[in-house]
């Protein structure tokens, strides 16, 4: 409580008022200090405050305070408000017979000056105060409204430190205190501006940085309410917009040379080429000017609205091609010749006014600086260049700031007729009064306030553009219009010269952009903007620049080279037109071919006795079945499709073993004939040619039975491998049922392993030409290729699958043919005397035979 106490005493000490004790006797209030003094004042029905910081104080080197020469932009506002005061008291629609005054007062850019102006617009400059009844009761409200400091921070406190006190003032027209935390109504209900929002500001820089691809900036503030405020703001809208931030530094102008030093060291190192500066023009002006001493490489600045548009800073050649948005400027009819209606007589009347003149022409009125010359009255304001005169400017934020408050005051004291100067009313009433303002000014801008008190957000975007002559100018290039739909908020006007006067956009960039294929991978400690670029992996591409992952292709496609889109795998069978293709065919109309011959000459011998030994009709039907085998091996060869894909597996098992049907017959009709030792022997009828012919079906039905099954339970089908490579297809027969293909070749096996036996048995048997030693290497042949061929064939990759196969059965025919059908036919064709049934019966007796 007594912390209370005594706060509440340091606030009554700022406004200056004290109560004495109260007693019987009448009770009186005075003021403990002096009043301040107003710098411009005028008397009226109705006095309308004002606040401007017209001067300011920074550190020295030494970290002391000292005043600065005055701005001549505030002092500017300060006469726009005096200019609009007396164009509403000319004005015969607006407050009739009602004159209105002023009182404005220098902040000096300090928040105590600023708290304790308001308070006095509370209370008035009356030193003495009387009252019958009781000492808690004040003396009314010096002013209904008030026109208010152009920063955030000195507004803040103005407008929290009144809320304290249950003093309800109408603060207006913070032209410059843009902080988007006064738009709460909550905790500033009575608090109205003519400048937009930084919420929007900070949206619209963070659009235009996104924009132009930007995404490694620096960032620089004021260390206030309105730099702190204003930045993160920014910030929030950056990270929403990918945009990463290398420093953000913050700097004020009362705080040690030593940080502003290091703040421009900090600008000096960094790799960002792009600078987002959200700083008030005193901090601006510091910031700068340490910079000129050791300029950096050239940056491309990004300013707010507080310091875009201010002309002072033109000579500042390290900021050509800067852009931001300013507050839309206006010309006010009338106002520069008011301002310019200025003589050093009327400059003497005030102090401000006196101090403006001998700052602008370095000379002294009548002695009142000592060291300088005398003003002579050659002074000509007309030719000054400098923030006073440029009426183009800002000036109409407290155009409408103090012709919304005369409306408002109007709409409370009016009525259809005429207005009542003796009214009472609350500022309140003002305040509610502000909130259905709705008008337009003479320079057709139309003033209104939404539910937050503020207006709507409409920036003019400022580039600052090499001249003909070297320096510097403003020009509006664009707008950005926060009304506008989604997307359409900004609109460009002409083109933009960027640092250094350049007409190219800047690059600022952490790292390069990824292009597609390759993704981005964040670097350890850094930002997300700094990444390096890696190639996406095998079998995955990215389509977009700046990717974060790569996709997948699907199974049936793969990557291009610069895996940046997907094609379609190339599909691999073995094909007519391949080489391997060719070869294969060529030998297997090879065999066929001979095998037809061989028939031929068989058929044109067919009395002789070499084809008559051991069934001449096996010979013919082994002879057709070689050639089924050599012509079933072009099956494999071709695209797959559902018909030969059945038909390759079948075909080949079912002449397989008709060919080795015939072999084993055979085998068996020499074991029959030399194993019949017995005189007489009738072993021969009971495996005469009906029966060999019978074996060779049944051998054979049992095949056609499997293939049978397997074409009907699960067949063999076409279908793609997408496992085996990972950049094609292999089109390939599946076999369906595994069981089935392996019980195929497991039932020739069979047949082949019996056969071999029973040769090997006969080999030794007593003639000259004994054929059981040709059918025991045909069938040791026949054996090893089909041994050797299932590591083969499961080890071979794509196409080269079917070619083994295709090799094997072509291999395994060779060695039968040549190994029974070459003897005979070299004998036939060469050894035609050997050709006689007593070279071939040897000492083998006829019954034997």
């Amino acid at each position: 409580m007594q912390l209370i106490i005594k706060v509440l005493e340091s606030l009554l000490w700022l406004t200056g008022l004290s109560t004495t004790t109260c007693k019987a006797e009448p009770v009186s209030c005075r003021l403990w200090a002096e009043p301040l003094m107003p710098s411009l004042s005028m008397n009226g029905d109705f006095i309308i405050g004002g606040i401007f910081s017209i001067h300011f104080y920074t550190t020295s080197i030494q970290n002391a305070y000292s005043r600065q020469p005055m701005s001549f932009r505030e002092l500017r506002f300060a006469r726009a408000m005096e200019f609009t005061i007396h164009e509403i008291n000319n004005r015969t629609d607006l407050l009739p017979g009602i004159t209105l005054g002023y009182q404005i007062h220098d902040s000096c850019g300090a928040v105590l000056m600023a708290v304790k102006a308001a308070l006095q617009f509370t209370n008035g400059m009356e030193p003495f105060f009387s009252d019958t009844d009781s000492c808690s009761k004040s003396a009314a409200a010096a002013v209904p409204a008030l026109v208010g400091d152009s920063n955030s921070t000195p507004s803040i406190s103005m407008a929290r430190i009144l809320g304290l006190f249950g003093i309800a003032q109408v603060i207006l027209g913070y032209h410059y205190a843009t902080c988007a935390c006064l738009s709460d109504k909550h905790e500033y209900p009575a608090f109205f501006r003519t400048v937009p929002s930084d919420h929007h500001q900070a949206a619209a820089i963070a659009k235009i940085v996104k924009h132009f691809g930007w995404t490694w900036i620096g960032a620089v503030r004021s260390d206030s309410d309105y730099g702190n405020n204003g930045m993160a703001s920014f910030l929030k809208a950056a990270q929403e917009e990918g945009i990463c931030v290398e420093y953000s530094e913050s700097y004020y102008r009362t705080q040690p040379r030593s940080k502003l030093e290091r703040v421009a060291n900090v600008i000096r190192r960094s790799t960002a080429r792009v600078i987002v500066a959200f700083l008030a023009s005193g901090d601006m002006r510091l910031l700068l000017e340490e910079l000129a001493r050791q300029p950096p490489p050239l940056l491309q600045w990004i300013g707010s609205e507080a310091w875009i548009i201010e002309t002072e800073f033109l000579r500042f050649n390290m900021c050509a091609g800067a852009i931001g948005f300013g507050i839309r400027r206006s010309v006010i009819p009338g106002l520069r010749e008011f301002l310019l209606d200025l003589s050093p007589a009327q400059a003497l009347k005030s102090p401000l006014l006196t101090e403006f003149w001998e700052s602008s022409f370095s000379c002294s009125l009548k002695g009142s600086s000592e060291g300088a010359r005398e003003c002579d009255g050659s002074e000509d304001i007309r030719a000054l260049q400098n923030p006073y005169t440029d009426t183009y400017a800002t000036s109409n934020l407290v155009y409408k700031a103090t012709y919304a408050i005369a409306h408002a005051i109007h709409g409370v004291i009016c009525n259809d007729t005429q207005c009542d100067k003796s009214a009472k009313f609350t500022p309140w009433q003002i305040r509610d009064q502000l909130k259905r303002v709705n008008f337009t000014t003479k320079n057709g801008f139309q003033v209104s306030f939404d539910s937050s008190g503020d207006p709507v957000a409409v920036y003019d975007l400022i580039n600052w553009q090499v001249k003909e002559d070297g320096g510097l100018d403003f020009v509006t290039v664009g707008q950005y219009d926060a009304s506008r739909p989604r997307g359409q908020e900004f609109s460009m006007s002409r083109a933009i010269s960027w640092m250094g006067g350049r007409a190219e956009v800047p690059r600022s960039l952490c790292s390069e952009s990824c292009p597609p294929g390759t993704r981005k991978a964040v670097q350890k400690g850094k930002p997300v903007c700094c990444y390096d670029c890696i190639p996406c992996a095998e079998g995955e591409i990215s389509n977009k620049t700046d990717s974060f992952n790569c996709i997948r292709c699907p199974p049936e496609l793969w990557p291009n080279t610069q895996r940046d889109s997907c094609l379609p795998k190339p599909v691999e069978f073995l094909s007519w037109d391949d080489t391997l293709s060719i070869i294969l065919t060529a030998f297997s109309f090879t065999g066929a071919f001979i095998a037809v011959c061989v028939t031929a000459v068989f058929y044109k011998h067919r009395t002789s006795p070499i084809v008559r030994a051991n069934n001449s009709e096996l010979s013919f039907l082994l002879l057709f079945s070689l050639t089924l085998c050599f012509l079933c091996s072009l099956t494999f060869i071709g695209q797959p499709s559902e018909w030969s894909c059945m038909l390759r597996h079948t075909t080949f098992g079912i002449t397989f073993v008709l060919c080795i049907s015939c072999v084993l017959g055979k085998t068996i009709v020499v074991l029959m004939a030399f194993r019949a030792t017995l005189p007489g022997s009738d072993v021969m009828k009971w495996f005469g040619p009906p029966q060999q012919r019978l074996s060779v079906l049944a051998f054979t039905l049992i095949q056609v039975l499997i293939c049978v099954l397997w074409l009907t339970i699960s067949p063999p089908l076409p279908f793609k491998n997408l496992q085996q490579y990972k950049e094609r297809i292999i089109l390939e027969c599946g076999l369906g049922s595994a069981v089935g293909f392996w019980a195929v070749l497991g039932y020739i096996g069979f047949l082949a392993l019996l056969c071999f036996i029973l040769a090997f048995l006969a080999r030794k048997l007593p003639d000259n030409f004994n054929e059981a030693k040709f059918i025991t290497f045909s069938m040791l042949i026949f054996c090893a290729v089909w041994v050797t061929f299932i590591p083969a064939y499961v080890s071979s990759p794509g196409k080269f699958t079917v070619a083994v196969e295709i090799f094997a059965i072509l291999a395994s025919s060779f060695g039968l043919f040549i190994c029974i059908f070459a003897p005979k036919c070299f004998i036939i064709l060469f050894r035609p005397e050997q050709n006689t049934k007593k070279h071939l019966m040897g000492k083998v007796p006829s019954k034997a035979l």
